[in-house]
């Protein structure tokens, strides 16, 4: 799909659209607790979807009614799990298909396999489990046991929520040790929330987690939040258009009114526990004087490289940026309307930083079906805010 975007004047407010990080969670802390759970206002983004999909054949029966989600536990349909291009539902299910004791397949994108899973891998090789990663899938085998875990933090805290999700329903207590720097420690603290929302005990001292083994996950019902991530891309639009339907929340992604306030002038901003706002506080900086961003080393295992990505596509819209391996600088930048068709580079987060620059200056972006990845309905938000674009397939 290729978007043709018009200059565009955009104001007003607009909702939030409910949290895919907290939907993740709470679809499977429903599920592990093998009780009648409702999820409401989930969008069924290809994540989502994703992990619906993980968790039907892995037992779970699905009723969708608009945004509300019941799920019922029943066998399990068959050991083939797909996950399309969410690296949340794999790197959330893998430990606990390690508990099955049987070989569970892994599939989808190949893009999505080349995302690091060391940390399993080395659990699995510890361990002696069968675990073989190929092109667009991955297959294990394993009967995980409670203990003592180590693990980066550097990578991704996807990782770290997987464990808690499966370390607590094993017969003996868990620790998982972050080895520093501890980066996306606010969604650990999500992951927390929802496993206490749940009945399920564990807690966070320093760099260390302690789990109790031998727990069972209670049925519950949940609404999920506004999600600050998404909501920093509309707000990316204009300063005249306003976000709504945002509450306190652990989302670390919540710094970014912070941020774009901060953004009106040249300054540096650390987005080592934020790194999904990276490509929107270039947009942002981009119509402003700049920023130097840190922490941004993580960019580059995303669904693209993004801080390449971004370098790339700014490129052409006439801005130059200098990307280091933990470090993106721009400086005095000035837009100029792009001569050539960007690209999303089939990432959402890319697509949605871009669209708010082609609103200023018109252009045409390709791959505009990217950001059905997480927020299905973004072109039709936008449009009732005043941009201009003809989406063509």
């Amino acid at each position: 799909m290729i978007a043709e975007v018009n200059p565009s004047h955009l104001q007003g407010s607009v909702a939030a659209p409910p949290s895919k990080s907290a939907a993740h969670r709470y679809l499977i802390a429903s599920f592990l607790s093998g009780e009648k759970c409702t999820v409401d206002n989930v969008v069924l983004s290809e994540d989502i979807k994703a992990t619906l999909s993980c968790l039907e054949s892995l037992g779970a029966n699905v009723k969708i009614e608009g945004r509300k989600v019941t799920l019922t536990k029943e066998e399990p349909k068959e050991n083939i799990l797909h996950c399309r291009e969410s690296g949340s539902t794999l790197r959330f299910l893998i430990p606990f298909a390690m508990t099955l004791g049987q070989e569970i397949t892994f599939k989808g994108s190949e893009k999505l396999f080349e995302r690091p899973l060391d940390v399993y891998e080395t659990i699995a090789k510890e361990n002696g489990f069968y675990f073989e990663k190929g092109r667009g899938f991955l297959r294990v085998c394993g009967n995980l046991k409670s203990g003592d875990y180590r693990v980066r933090g550097d990578i991704s805290s996807q990782f770290i929520t997987g464990l808690l999700f499966t370390l607590p329903l094993l017969s003996g207590d868990s620790k998982i040790e972050i080895i520093p720097p501890f980066e996306s420690r606010s969604y650990v603290n999500i992951t927390l929330e929802v496993l206490h929302y749940y009945g399920v005990s564990a807690a966070m001292y320093g760099n260390t987690l302690f789990i109790k083994g031998g727990q069972k996950y209670r049925g519950a019902n949940a609404v999920i939040e506004g999600d600050y991530s998404n909501a920093a891309y509309l707000a990316a639009l204009d300063e005249n258009v306003k976000v709504t339907g945002l509450s306190q929340s652990a989302q670390g992604d919540s710094v970014y009114i912070d941020y774009y306030k901060k953004l009106k002038d040249f300054c540096c901003l650390d987005i080592s526990d934020c790194p999904d706002l990276g490509p929107a506080l270039l947009t942002v900086a981009a119509m402003n004087h700049g920023v130097k961003l840190t922490g941004t080393a993580r960019l580059s295992v995303k669904e693209s490289d993004r801080a390449e990505t971004m370098k790339e596509e700014l490129k052409k819209l006439g801005i130059d940026i200098e990307v280091s391996s933990n470090e993106i600088l721009m400086k005095n930048p000035h837009i100029k309307k792009p001569l050539c068709t960007l690209s999303s580079h089939n990432d959402h987060r890319i697509l949605m930083s871009l669209i708010p620059i082609l609103c200023k200056t018109g252009g045409k972006i390709e791959g505009a079906e990217a950001v059905s990845k997480s927020f299905p309905d973004y072109f039709g938000v936008i449009a009732k805010l005043g941009a201009d674009i003809d989406i063509k397939h």
